[in-house]
């Protein structure tokens, strides 16, 4: 996008590429818009959404996060997302994660009323670390070919993990342990004790 916006005293003022990259934000917000419309759910009118460490990244690996309105001094859902993302359709399906605590209340947490409305949009489980479905996924290909790919790089911070503990789930019935990160590496998550199938890393837990 090489747009340029003009000013009441006639002088134009060339679009930066922190401009651009936050174009590309409000334009898939709009996008999201339609498509919770869709499926019967409606993101509020004030939402913001920017490119920003989440207060929970250097604990958890959070790559999104939403803020409730309570927090918000104009009573605003304040949505972030990690500069650490790479590609736009990872930001995309992480973002409408974000609006979907937005559109259902962060008080929801991830229970019901947001894995009703993760569903209906497209996103599938585990409903902390959502990812995008197939129906998702198509949808995110044709918006970019719209608005165009992710106009931005992307930031690399990777501090000493130490001993901190990964947490996995079982997809099929939620058993949840923590391993630590040396034996994810060299052995790969573990087995569900109980549908003895391969439980699920929760590489990217929100809030």
């Amino acid at each position: 996008m090489t747009l340029v916006t003009e000013r009441s005293d006639a002088r134009s003022i060339a679009i930066t590429s922190s401009l651009e990259r936050q174009q590309w934000l409000e334009a898939a917000v709009e996008a999201l818009r339609i498509r919770f419309a869709d499926a019967g759910y409606n993101i509020p009118q004030k939402v913001r959404v920017a490119i920003g460490w989440p207060k929970r990244a250097a604990t958890c690996g959070a790559v999104g996060e939403c803020w409730a309105v309570e927090a918000s001094s104009d009573q605003h859902a304040e949505c972030f997302i990690s500069p650490e993302l790479t590609e736009g359709a990872r930001i995309l399906d992480v973002l409408a994660h974000e609006l979907v605590h937005a559109t259902v209340g962060t008080a929801a947490g991830h229970m019901k009323p947001f894995k009703q409305c993760a569903l209906a949009i497209g996103l599938q489980g585990p409903m902390r670390s959502t990812t995008a479905g197939p129906e998702f996924v198509q949808w995110a290909d044709a918006l970019m070919e719209r608005i165009g790919p992710y106009p931005a790089g992307f930031l690399t911070d990777t501090p000493k993990q130490g001993t901190r503990l990964g947490k996995c789930e079982c997809p099929r019935c939620g058993y949840l342990v923590r391993v630590t990160r040396k034996w994810l590496t060299l052995a790969g998550p573990p087995i569900c004790p109980t549908d003895r199938i391969a439980m699920v890393m929760e590489e990217t837990p929100r809030p």
